[in-house]
C-alpha cells in the first residue's frame, strides 16, 4: 500500500496501515489514538449514582436524609463544609456515592446521624457564624437531580416562633425518627400486654 499523500517527505513506516507518513502526521495519529482510548475507557467505566437526598433547615441546624434502603456500613465523612457518603443498597443493591459541598460551614463534632434500615438521617449543626436560614443547601447554585426539599420537616424563616416552641432535643429527635427500622414510632413493634387482652366490664 502506498501513501495517498505523494508530497510527503521524511517518510517513516506506519505499522498501523503499512503506509508511509511524515513525522508530523504520525504524531497527529498518535494523539487521536490516545484520545480515543481515553473516551472508550470512560464510557466503559461503571457510573456510581448518587442516592436520593431530602433536606430541611432550622436557624441552627440542617435536617438531611439519604433515602437508601438496606444500606449497611456506609462510608460517611462529615467536614466543615461538606458531607461525603458512599454505600450499597436500594434496588439491585448497588453502590451509591455523593459529595455535597455546603453553602456555609457546619460543626462536624456536633453533628449526628443514624441509619434506620430504610434511610440514613443526619442532624448537621451549623457553625455559630453560619446560623440563620441558608439560601440553599449546596455551595453551587446549579440544581442537582438527586436533591429535594423535605416538606415534612421544612419550616420557613417566618416560623421562628413555632421553631422555638418545638424545643428540639437532638437525642430524642434521633430516637423518634429511628426507633425502629424504617422510622416506625417507638412501641409499634412491641408485644401487647397480656393484661390488655381481657378488660373487666365497666360498672353501670
Amino acid at each position: 500500500m502506498t501513501c495517498a499523500n505523494n508530497s510527503c517527505f521524511r517518510r517513516v513506516c506506519c505499522f498501523a496501515c503499512d503506509c508511509r507518513h511524515t513525522v508530523g502526521q504520525l504524531y497527529f495519529i498518535s494523539v487521536c489514538e490516545q484520545r480515543a482510548t481515553k473516551m472508550n475507557s470512560s464510557s466503559n467505566a461503571s457510573h456510581v449514582s448518587p442516592p436520593a437526598v431530602v433536606w430541611a433547615q432550622r436557624k441552627d441546624k440542617i435536617l438531611l436524609t439519604i433515602q437508601l434502603e438496606n444500606c449497611s456500613n456506609p462510608t460517611i465523612d462529615i467536614k466543615d463544609s461538606s458531607l461525603y457518603f458512599k454505600g450499597k443498597g436500594g434496588t439491585g443493591n448497588v453502590d451509591h456515592e455523593v459529595l455535597m459541598e455546603f453553602n456555609k460551614e457546619i460543626d462536624p463534632q456536633a453533628c449526628k446521624h443514624q441509619a434506620t434500615g430504610r434511610e440514613i438521617i443526619f442532624v448537621l449543626m451549623k457553625k455559630e457564624e453560619s446560623h440563620g436560614f441558608w439560601p440553599r443547601l449546596l455551595k453551587d447554585s446549579k440544581k442537582v437531580h438527586y436533591l429535594k426539599t423535605d416538606f415534612d420537616k421544612w419550616r420557613d424563616e417566618d416560623d421562628s416562633d413555632v421553631e422555638e416552641q418545638e424545643d428540639f432535643n437532638l437525642d430524642e429527635m434521633m430516637q423518634s425518627m429511628g426507633g425502629l427500622p424504617g422510622g416506625a414510632p417507638p412501641g409499634l413493634g412491641e408485644e401487647e400486654d397480656s393484661d390488655d387482652e381481657e378488660l373487666p366490664d365497666l360498672q353501670q
